[in-house]
């Protein structure tokens, strides 16, 4: 049997942002429902980086397993000129461990992260939400903002950066294609004060988020701790606002729940929701429109899984892709 190789461009081609968000829904839908293979995570540090695995299975009709190996070396960029995420998934037949499919990595992990907050955002975010802070300014970011605005009619964004000038570049950008009011700012504080919604998706590895910059109702979906050694929000806003995280314990190995339980403030039985439960509807998700909620977004494979059988599908549909048979 053949594998199916694909290329960056080809991935971006075959995967729209409206398809990828409808797979992640799916996917943490299957999974409340028992519907898939366990998923799993193997993390390997380098020098001024790391490795991980990420791996899981869904039945889609017919049951599709796949590994995603990532590379993440946040130098890289300055270093070499060379994306600072790099790596390939590798997508199996699920029932009889045929290699279907071997695509690179990294459009998939842009537009399924920045999915999962889109399905997050569409269940727990307030129903008039309409401005929004983008906290980070790089390629995540501006998919995230791209995802946002395909589940809520935004109308005012800010966008902010620690480099004040890519935030210019973004907002600039995005305001042309989006056709909103997008703006770039310096006083952070005072953006989430005036947002529904904050997404931060940056590399820190320190707190800049607290209970005090935070108003009531607001939704804010960290994405950027993905690794025990990033942060983003001081765990006393976990511990008051309500918590709802994408799988349980990879968010408190690796995510911002991780810091809190490591502070005492959280145990795994205040976690509110897993989010595949929200949208299963056996826990339910904003009950009041004061509610601050976190959405603690680690990265799960249930996702790559979602997106890789997407792109393999319709590539196949297409006769897209180089076909290989590795065991010739």
């Amino acid at each position: 049997m053949s594998t199916l190789l694909l290329r960056r461009e080809e991935v971006a081609g075959l995967l729209s942002l409206e398809a990828c968000i409808a797979a992640v829904e799916e996917a943490f839908r299957l999974y409340a429902a028992g519907r898939s293979l366990p998923p799993g995570v193997l993390s390997v540090p380098a020098r001024d980086g790391w490795f991980h695995v990420k791996a899981a299975g869904l039945e889609l009709g017919r049951t599709y397993f796949a590994a995603k190996t990532n590379g993440n070396f946040t130098h890289n960029p300055e270093r070499y000129g060379m994306p600072a995420i790099q790596g390939i998934i590798a997508l199996f037949d699920g029932e009889n461990g045929a290699p279907l499919a071997l695509m690179d990595s990294i459009e998939i992990t842009l537009r399924r992260t920045a999915a999962a907050t889109a399905v997050a955002a569409k269940h727990l975010a307030r129903r008039d939400a309409r401005v929004a802070t983008i906290c980070g300014s790089g390629s995540q970011g501006r998919v995230q903002l791209r995802a946002l605005a395909k589940v809520r009619p935004l109308e005012r964004v800010y966008v902010f950066d620690a480099d004040p000038g890519r935030a210019e570049a973004f907002a600039k950008d995005a305001a042309a294609e989006l056709g909103i009011e997008v703006t770039a700012v310096r006083d952070l504080t005072t953006a989430v004060g005036r947002s529904d919604i904050c997404v931060t998706c940056t590399p820190s590895r320190r707190p800049f988020l607290g209970p005090a910059d935070v108003p009531a109702g607001t939704f804010v979906a960290a994405v950027g701790a993905d690794s025990p050694e990033k942060q983003e929000l001081e765990p006393a806003l976990l511990a008051s606002s309500k918590v709802v995280v994408d799988i349980l314990e990879q968010c408190a190995t690796m995510g911002e729940l991780h810091h809190a339980l490591e502070r005492g403030l959280l145990t795994r039985a205040d976690v509110h929701a897993e989010l595949a439960e929200v949208i299963a509807g056996t826990k339910p998700g904003r009950t009041s429109s004061r509610d601050i909620i976190i959405f603690d977004s680690t990265g799960t494979a249930l996702q790559d899984v979602a997106a890789a059988a997407a792109v393999y599908e319709k590539a196949a549909e297409a006769g897209r892709g180089l076909r290989l048979n590795f065991a010739a």
